[in-house]
């Protein structure tokens, strides 16, 4: 076991690097100028230089390239001057020279071109609005997909079967923004008198006479925009799956020595068909906690999506490379934990 997870932690940091080179070089070639996007067009160069200087842009690529994954890294050198551990808020372990140390500290991602603001923060406060939107579509889905797919594989061949199948191919040709838009019109705009649902919304409301308050109203209609698609697939894997465990000797057997169908589906089918839907389940989790582009746009819900969305509008291109980096570190951890819960799920699998 441990020497599974040392494996798959040195591989999925040698994807990180990967990453981060390519996010690096990608936004670093581009032709706009960092400098002159932080401090406007009517600058002086006094000013363009400071700037520059500051940002590590009077480098060369390759040291930048460097300073930059020192940055990123929880163990890296710093220097020991008090203006370098307020900017990084490292703790330093030991001293590696006049005035440099190893330290450890949270990885470093830079400030915001526009307001200044450092990029873990901004990050954080729209990482909850985007996974509490991504944990409420992907219940919605698992929920109602497995039942859906069991109830599809149990009344094989009837018309609730074929009316289970063609719902859930239309909800994977179904792109997730036309979705946004086709719910948001319906049901937070002419049916907005009867559901009371508005089209755009967040998490939290503010009101000038009762000040802030959690509005979950707002999460119904983006969470099922968001939820059609896996929920789909999730119904047919279901489904399908089902079907073959179904077909085995042992389930004839459960069924022979008296077994009520109840015991036998979901006592012994069911888990042993879960295997494809766990793997369905955390890509979209995955997927979704990594920002919800469109769907966050359209509904103007606070995320990770939303904000990428903005900040690539405005050039903020720290926030961008950030939010890359967040997307990749989600998926690298739910991929990991979902290799762990398949031997929980199913003792046939050995983490070796």
């Amino acid at each position: 076991m441990l020497r599974f997870l040392a494996r798959r932690i040195r591989y999925s940091l040698l994807v990180l690097w990967g990453v981060v080179t390519l996010v690096f070089f990608l936004f670093n070639v581009l032709p706009a100028d960092p400098a002159r996007l932080v401090v406007g067009q009517r600058s002086d160069n006094s000013t363009l230089e400071n700037v520059k200087r500051d940002l590590n842009l009077d480098k060369p690529l390759f040291t930048r390239y460097l300073l930059y994954i020192n940055d990123l890294l929880p163990l890296s050198i710093n220097t020991s001057s008090r203006e370098a551990q307020k900017r990084y808020s490292y703790v330093q372990l030991f001293p590696l020279g006049a005035n440099k140390c190893l330290a450890l500290k949270w990885p470093y991602m830079g400030r915001s071109y526009n307001t200044r603001r450092e990029v873990n923060t901004v990050l954080a406060e729209a990482l909850p609005g985007t996974a509490v939107l991504a944990l409420a579509a992907m219940t919605i889905a698992t929920i109602f997909g497995i039942l859906l797919g069991v109830l599809a594989a149990l009344k094989k061949g009837t018309w609730l079967d074929t009316s289970s199948i063609a719902a859930s191919v239309a909800g994977i040709s179904m792109p997730s923004f036309f979705a946004g838009l086709l719910i948001a019109y319906v049901f937070g705009y002419l049916l907005h008198s009867v559901t009371g649902l508005n089209m755009t919304g967040s998490l939290w409301e503010y009101d000038p006479f009762t000040g802030r308050h959690l509005a979950i109203r707002n999460l119904i209609l983006p969470a099922l925009a968001l939820g059609i698609r896996p929920l789909a697939i999730i119904t047919q894997l279901t489904r399908s799956a089902l079907l073959d465990v179904l077909s085995q000797d042992y389930i004839r057997t459960a069924y022979a020595k008296g077994l009520p169908a109840a015991k036998v589906i979901f006592r012994h089918a069911l888990p042993n068909a879960l295997n494809p839907v766990i793997t369905a389940v955390s890509g979209w989790l995955a997927e979704l906690l990594a920002g919800s582009f469109f769907v966050e746009y359209i509904f103007g819900w606070k995320g990770i999506g939303k904000l990428t969305v903005d900040s690539l509008d405005k050039f903020d291109f720290p926030i961008v490379m950030g939010a890359v980096l967040l997307t990749a570190t989600i998926f690298i951890i739910v991929n990991l934990l979902t290799d762990m819960l398949y031997s929980w799920i199913d003792p046939r699998v050995r983490l070796r």
